[in-house]
């Protein structure tokens, strides 16, 4: 073991991706995700399918990690995993796995909530991406969760505001599904989003009292609009595909920005920070850096392997934790449900 350097091996298998990631001292030096393309056919995630990928998976994914690390097993200081939240099949792959190495290994074992995860990997080391200061404000957006999250330190973490019905990343994909488009959705409406006129159709963001979001009435606004579009003319989603897919997605960034400007007054906080899958979102992206200039935001945005799942997130919330020696047992679960 290499005394003045800290290796972690973080496990991340909440859904559909299998990831493993070797990070020393903070800086990464591998970051592994195996994607589970089966699920494509089907519009959406199939859990039996997604548990079982894991279990093929897993194994070669680790192996990778280690491989591209430049390092055995035997030189890792902890192991750290995803507990939850996510798919209770998924999760169970990688606990159990996590939790027999650390045990054959006789090291530290570290678990992690998902969603912290995404909030922490903006303290990555890498080069030419800052740290946001304590206290900030984070926006967690992807295709399982929205929420609004004061952060007053690394483990000191306040949800101010979520949805209360489907997440941001849903309302993209059950959009795209309504269009005819593949799963995921959400990169092909961005892709589109920049070929067409944002203000060409106009869809009524939904009134949500305080700082929650509510994306179900949205997702059913269009589906009545596509369909009647189609009634009057069946050529109308291959004729206006572009301009339709820049309208839902100009309307879903300003039903975040909304809220966002909303919890900067609230808190008096400007400090932004964003996270998940639908971070990596060329709308929003550009919506928080007009802030910049706009609102007079300090806006921070991860770079893009480490928006959709992964396993650096993991690695990094591991890191913080060994060094404070907040370890888990042989006795932890994985919990599907499982708050920040």
């Amino acid at each position: 073991m290499r005394s003045n350097k800290i290796y972690i091996l973080g496990i991340e298998s909440s859904c559909d991706d299998t990831a493993a990631s070797v990070l020393c001292n903070g800086e990464i030096l591998s970051n592994v995700v195996a994607n589970q393309a089966i699920h494509e056919k089907y519009g959406g995630v199939v859990p039996e399918l997604a548990s079982r990928a894991h279990q093929q998976n897993i194994v070669p994914v680790v192996d990778q990690a280690l491989e591209q690390a430049g390092i055995s097993a035997s030189e890792l200081n902890a192991i750290a995993f995803t507990q939850g939240p996510g798919l209770m099949g998924s999760l169970l792959v990688g606990t159990s796995f996590a939790k027999s190495l650390a045990y054959g290994l006789n090291r530290p074992l570290i678990d992690v909530n998902h969603m912290q995860a995404h909030i922490l990997a903006h303290f990555i080391e890498k080069e030419g991406y800052e740290k946001p200061e304590f206290p900030f404000l984070a926006m967690t957006i992807s295709g399982g969760h929205t929420q609004i999250v004061r952060v007053d330190a690394y483990f000191k973490m306040t949800v101010i505001g979520e949805t209360i019905d489907d997440a941001v990343g849903e309302a993209f994909d059950k959009s795209g599904k309504i269009l005819g488009l593949g799963y995921p959705a959400g990169p092909e409406i961005d892709k589109r989003a920049k070929l067409g006129n944002p203000k060409a159709f106009n869809f009524t963001k939904p009134k949500v009292a305080g700082l929650n979001f509510s994306f179900s009435g949205l997702k059913t606004a269009i589906l009545y609009f596509v369909q009647k579009q189609l009634k009057e003319n069946p050529e109308f989603i291959e004729a206006h595909l572009n301009d339709v897919c820049a309208s839902i997605q100009y309307t879903i960034v300003e039903i975040l920005m909304d809220k966002l400007k909303l919890a900067v007054k609230e808190t008096g906080i400007n400090r932004i920070a964003i996270g998940g899958g639908v971070s990596a979102n060329s709308g929003i992206r550009a919506a928080l850096k007009q802030a910049e200039t706009q609102q007079g935001w300090d806006t921070f945005v991860p770079a893009f392997e480490y928006t959709t799942d992964n396993a650096a997130m993991i690695a990094i919330v591991g890191y913080l934790k060994y060094l404070e020696g907040d370890f888990a047992d042989q006795t932890i679960m994985a919990t599907a449900r499982l708050k920040l």
